[in-house]
């Protein structure tokens, strides 16, 4: 039982580190010069909620000129689109 538990854990490290890689080449795809290490990541909310939070926090003068959603939603379509692209170009279709 252990040994499912701590497969599951490296499955969810494996999810994350590969969702924070595809919100970094999105950022650079969008010309952002934004760079989420991991402990930026894990301190964030997920999806959308994590890329305003970052937003208000980091860059508020963005907010000047944008809304937050419509940063947030860009930034999430730009990502699944690396993710997309990325697994199209993995052996199997599979990441990492």
């Amino acid at each position: 039982m252990l040994a499912a538990i701590q497969d599951n854990d490296l499955l969810d490290d494996l999810e994350a580190e590969t969702t924070r890689q595809a919100y970094n080449a999105a950022f650079e795809q969008l010309g952002l010069g934004w760079h989420w290490d991991p402990v930026t990541y894990a301190c964030l909310p997920r999806g959308a909620a994590g890329v305003r939070a970052y937003i208000e926090q980091h860059h508020p003068h963005l907010l000047r000129a944008y809304d937050a959603e419509f940063l947030a939603n860009a930034v999430e379509s730009t990502r699944l689109r690396c993710v997309a692209d990325a697994t199209a170009r993995a052996p199997h279709g599979r990441l990492a």
